[in-house]
């Protein structure tokens, strides 16, 4: 029984740790930079394992010093309610869900900007309940201690873009030679096209199906305001 309290004490105080750390954590990232994620470990050891040359290509930069189109052009292609919603878009949730009961052609998956950039920072790609779970509550978090401006902003900096390519600043350097303050609007709308699968689309060699994606987001980014 002595054994038992034991383990029982061990498992309450790791678990109470674990909590009051992640809390700390997304806290902390309301304000500081987040220079590194654990896809971009993730990819150099995949990259070196497969015997590939080492690819990271990753520059913070502030909301401030983005393209006035990029926020804009991501909610139009991946998140049109983003401004709207608490983290969660129920309503594309069900669409998605629907869609996939009925053998329809698979939508985005109702996953918002929020839970992406919770995903990407925090988070390990992967599709177990338990990745899942953790994104939700991670979601939770950061919706509830910093503002949309904020998710965007880290959203920006942290996502793939491409082969060893994180965030705006990256991607406009590598695959427009200028600097993720200086894209214009139909290259804002090109990158976008991308994320679905930043591996496999490029944004630097856009095939005729990636220009008709471009297109698209660009006729709706004229419903997304701009964020200020």
């Amino acid at each position: 029984m002595n054994i038992f309290r034991k383990i029982t004490r061990f498992l309450r105080w790791t678990i109470t740790l674990l909590f009051v750390s992640s809390i700390l954590v997304v806290v902390a990232y309301r304000f500081l930079p987040v220079y590194v994620t654990p896809l971009m470990f993730i990819r150099c050891y995949q990259q070196v394992k497969s015997g590939e040359h080492l690819s990271w290509h990753h520059h913070w930069v502030s909301f401030d010093d983005m393209s006035i189109y990029m926020p804009v052009a991501v909610i139009a292609s991946e998140d049109q309610r983003f401004l709207e919603h608490h983290g969660f878009d129920y309503k594309a949730i069900q669409q998605a869900a629907e869609s996939n009961l009925k053998g329809g052609k698979r939508l985005r998956g109702g996953s918002t900007i929020s839970q992406q950039t919770a995903k990407n920072v925090f988070l390990w790609p992967g599709r177990s309940w338990l990745r899942k779970g953790l994104e939700a509550y991670f979601t939770f978090l950061i919706e509830m201690t910093w503002s949309k401006k904020r998710i965007m902003e880290v959203y920006l900096n942290s996502i793939e873009m491409g082969n060893g390519i994180y965030g705006v600043d990256a991607v406009a350097r590598e695959h427009f030679n200028t600097s993720a303050k200086d894209l214009s609007r139909s290259q804002c709308a090109l990158i976008a096209a991308t994320l679905p699968n930043p591996r496999r689309y490029s944004s630097a060699y856009p095939s005729s199906y990636m220009l008709k994606r471009q297109r698209q987001i660009q006729a709706q980014m004229k419903h997304v305001p701009v964020m200020e």
